[in-house]
């Protein structure tokens, strides 16, 4: 079977690899000289980029150097910063799935402006060139919204708010935030407890504001409960909830919210909202 294929004219076996994977064709480049050639070609890495990969590189803040389209699906494997530097753009390597993830400066936050609640700073670990710093607020509120235009078409999606907890942080899990995806007419509500590491803080706050927290968590809609996980670059994830991308272009509408406490709470660093495949 494989002396017939190679048989084949390699531009018949090129067109056959784009219609597969990029892991594919990685494994197919191994095979034979012939498919090496096959799977080098810009025929296959052409069907592997975003149909609007034009539009994306010429929104790069930094330029890419490239001579294929095999190197260009490589650089933009790696995460670029596009729109001025207030989103970030990636392909997944093995699926060459799209990913985005909107900056706080991307975001709406409530009263986001007052610098008596929130600031904005620049701290390297960040991907972005600010973040936003709560100072303090009775009312949390973050949104943000994306197309799916813009996304992998069929594929499964999460939205993950990416931020930081100080040691110096208050209010925030005396009552769950409510966390929600809205694409059309479909919500996914979920709860998140955006809790501080020090176990010890929460039982003392617990124990002293025990009944005025049970009542206020009386009043939140209930869902799934999110918990935060750490990622690899340090930063803390909560999810927001889950949606599908399919063929036709629907906006995606992701919140976190916590207004019904009334209770101060500050502490908490957003870096942005994250939108990923889900595997």
């Amino acid at each position: 079977m494989g002396g017939l294929i190679d048989m084949l004219p390699g531009d018949c076996v090129s067109k056959i690899l784009s219609f597969t994977s990029p892991t594919d064709a990685y494994r197919s480049s191994m095979v034979s000289s012939m498919f090496h050639s096959a799977a080098e070609s810009d025929v296959v890495w052409e069907m592997f980029l975003p149909t609007d990969y034009k539009d994306v590189v010429s929104r790069l803040i930094a330029p890419l150097t490239f001579t294929t389209k095999k190197e260009l699906f490589v650089c933009l494997c790696n995460l670029a910063l596009i729109d001025g530097g207030r989103k970030s753009f990636k392909l997944e390597k093995l699926s060459g799935k799209i990913s985005y993830m909107l900056s706080a400066r991307e975001l709406s936050i409530t009263w986001g402006n007052d610098p008596m609640q929130w600031s904005w700073k620049s701290i390297p670990q960040s991907r972005f060139s600010e973040v936003a710093k709560l100072r303090t607020t009775s009312w949390l509120e973050i949104r943000g919204k994306i197309n799916t235009q813009i996304l992998s078409s069929n594929t499964r999606y999460g939205a993950y708010l990416i931020m930081k907890i100080s040691n110096r942080a208050y209010g925030l899990d005396s009552i769950p935030s409510e966390v929600s995806i809205e694409v059309g007419n479909k919500v996914c509500n979920g709860m998140a407890y955006l809790r501080h590491e020090d176990g010890m803080q929460q039982q003392m706050e617990y124990m002293f504001y025990r009944n005025r927290i049970e009542v206020l968590r009386k009043r939140v809609i209930e869902g799934t409960q999110r918990t935060l996980n750490e990622r690899e670059d340090g930063w803390l994830e909560i999810e927001l909830g889950e949606f599908f991308s399919g063929e036709a272009n629907e906006e995606v509408k992701m919140s976190l919210m916590e207004v019904k406490g009334y209770q101060l709470k500050g502490g908490l660093v957003i870096e942005g909202i994250e939108v990923r495949p889900r595997h």
